[in-house]
């Protein structure tokens, strides 16, 4: 794919300096009480036991402050959000049936023509409802699910009410934890059966498209024993003058001998605050591979989570950020080793510009019984400018002996020598700056698939050509 054509992620810059048409249907007031929860629940005419949940986080989340120990959230008024959007569109399997004007917005990302071509579904939600979901057939017949989370929670509510917040992310996690399970609408579901193997990528993409909006999609992935899938999330969202919150959830159950390789390419747009969740639980021989791309955001508080509780249970985390002026992007991963043999690596890197802040916030745990488990962490800040910030918050707990534990983190600066030597190659500074970028994110950009990776690069470069002018 040839980087003049449309994005997956939004290289088309109107789509989030500008808003779409307003295709809203209907909007609860702005702030949060128990009648929007009450009227969330009654319009998905869920089951009791979801709207119990709701309520129980709702209490919870009245009683708990705002966290105070990342960046600075006094700009985010929490009154101010509309928790609940409609879309004037129903779910549909055929992309013709979606209204025009939001079927046009998923046209210019991309999305439809990337199903044709390379993914095995699709799902797409605007605001707080899923307008399109699809899956192959072939897929069908094996019994992959793959399904909008209200669907699912109507038809495999047993499956829902096993896992939906119940050992992975928990209700009483934290704020926006609380704040998730109380407003949580739309999302994705899927479930891998044993010993299937998805080859072809499924997708999920996401647009807050409302003024003054929240988002608060629930991904739920199950893969069963020896099973395989590939899933990739989009999200992005256009520029206006008032604060937005991205508050999703991610839960990921990774069984025996399964693997999850799990994409999120995060464009939010500077008056967004995303502040999402997201966790896995891997059982024994299990593999979880988290590959994340942050930008965007005005402020940014993520750190993907792995629980590895069965012997021989793996965590690879590979992320880039990317801050320009104006931004705050706090980020990094977690990783708890509960069980004897297991691994994980994090190599987590951030780009600061224009002024820009990165921050590494990175967590390790080793327990007590979690024998022979080794840790590779390596966090690298590259700073395009004087005036950027980079930061590195790493903490580490080693409740017992035998274990492999390494460590590393460097900061570096695009020098006038290397610019210099550059340009004497026929590059201008710009070229110089991004060729310079490029080579940092290349273990990214590796681990992407072709089409992604170019628009990532592409991202990337919008990004900076802003930052610096």
């Amino acid at each position: 794919m040839s980087d003049n054509k449309q994005s997956h992620f939004t290289i088309d810059r109107a789509l989030y300096e500008q808003a779409d048409v307003d295709n809203s249907k209907y909007k609860s007031s702005p702030g949060l009480t128990e009648d929007v929860i009450l009227d969330i629940s009654s319009q998905k005419n869920e089951p009791k036991w979801m709207l119990e949940k709701r309520l129980q986080a709702f209490e919870l989340f009245k009683h708990t402050a705002i966290p105070t120990w990342g960046p600075d959230l006094s700009g985010l008024n929490l009154d101010d959000i509309i928790y609940f959007i409609r879309p004037d569109a129903q779910e549909s399997n055929v992309w013709k049936d979606v209204p025009k004007e939001i079927r046009q917005t998923f046209d210019r990302l991309g999305i439809p023509e990337a199903e044709k071509k390379y993914l095995g579904g699709v799902g797409a939600q605007y605001d707080s409802d899923v307008i399109y979901h699809n899956i192959q057939e072939d897929l069908k017949k094996k019994g992959v699910i793959f399904e909008n989370m209200d669907v699912a929670l109507r038809e495999h509510e047993d499956l829902v009410k096993k896992y939906f917040m119940t050992q992975c992310i928990l209700v009483n996690d934290h704020k926006f934890s609380m704040l998730h399970a109380s407003v949580w609408s739309g999302g994705t579901f899927i479930y891998i059966p044993p010993g299937v193997k998805v080859n072809l990528p499924l997708q999920a993409y996401f647009r807050m498209n409302a003024q003054s909006g929240g988002q608060f999609e629930h991904t739920l992935i199950i893969a069963d024993v020896g099973s395989e899938v590939q899933y990739i999330e989009g999200c992005s969202a256009p520029r206006y003058t008032i604060n937005s919150l991205h508050a999703g959830g991610v839960e990921i159950f990774v069984h025996k001998n399964a693997r999850v390789r799990y994409y999120s390419i995060e464009n939010w747009s500077k008056n967004t605050y995303n502040l999402n969740t997201k966790r896995a639980l891997v059982d024994e021989d299990g593999i979880i591979e988290w590959i994340n791309a942050n930008m965007g955001s005005g402020v940014t508080m993520l750190y993907p989570s792995s629980i590895l509780r069965g012997r021989g249970a793996r965590s690879d985390f590979l992320g880039v950020a990317f801050a320009g002026s104006g931004q705050n992007q706090d980020t990094g991963a977690k990783v708890i080793h509960v069980a004897p043999d297991t691994k994980s690596t994090i190599r987590s890197k951030s780009i600061s510009s224009g002024g820009g802040v990165c921050t590494y916030r990175g967590y390790v745990y080793i327990g007590e019984n979690a024998e022979r488990s080794k840790v590779d962490v390596e966090c690298n800040a590259l700073l395009i400018d004087d005036e950027s910030i980079s930061n590195t918050h790493p903490y580490m707990k080693i409740d017992t002996d035998n274990v492999n534990i390494v460590h590393e983190a460097q900061v570096g600066k695009i020098g006038d020598e290397e610019i210099f030597y550059l340009q004497s190659r026929g590059l201008s500074i710009e070229q110089a700056r991004q060729l310079i970028v490029s080579g940092f994110i290349e273990p990214i950009i590796k681990a992407l698939p072709l089409e992604y990776a170019l628009e990532l690069n592409r991202l990337i470069e919008l990004e900076m050509e802003a930052s610096v002018g």
